[in-house]
């Protein structure tokens, strides 16, 4: 359950939840929490706008709808842009195993510190993930600079 294939086949139920965001007048990144068997745990988009909640990020927002799990060694955190982080610190704190990244051109979070925790990150580059984020940066830098604590 860890070949690239399968990869894009998760980052595209990410992709959605950034959509749907982005749909509501939010942030458009994405996220989703798979089980150490593929299994979808729990997925979520950033709701920061949408809830007035500073905390709700689409990395916190899989892992909060994922529930309580006895264990989170084996899953995979699956976003479109590389963790904030506030959410590379969740990963840290839970033993999440693998973070798979949608992009890390736009901005480039904390996935090389957690690679140095011993986290496996998977880089995507993906061009749809990169198209989405440049659009929303340009046409709301002053909701983007707010997200990311500029």
């Amino acid at each position: 359950m860890s070949d690239a294939r399968t990869f894009r086949t998760w980052l595209a139920t990410a992709v959605e939840e950034a959509r749907a965001g982005l749909a509501e007048g939010g942030i458009p990144i994405g996220a989703a929490l798979y089980g150490a068997d593929g299994t979808l745990l729990g997925r979520g988009h950033n709701r920061r706008v949408q809830d007035g909640d500073p905390s709700t990020h689409a990395e916190t927002a899989a892992f909060r709808a994922a529930g309580r799990q006895r264990t989170y060694r084996g899953t995979t955190m699956v976003t479109t842009l590389s963790p904030c982080w506030y959410c590379s610190g969740l990963v840290r704190q839970f033993g999440i195993s693998r973070v798979v990244v949608g992009e890390a051109e736009t901005f480039h979070g904390g996935h090389d510190w957690l690679a140095e925790h011993g986290v496996e990150i998977v880089v995507l580059d993906d061009a749809e993930c990169v198209a989405m984020m440049r659009r929303f940066i340009a046409e709301r830098p002053e909701l983007w600079n707010e997200d990311i604590g500029a």
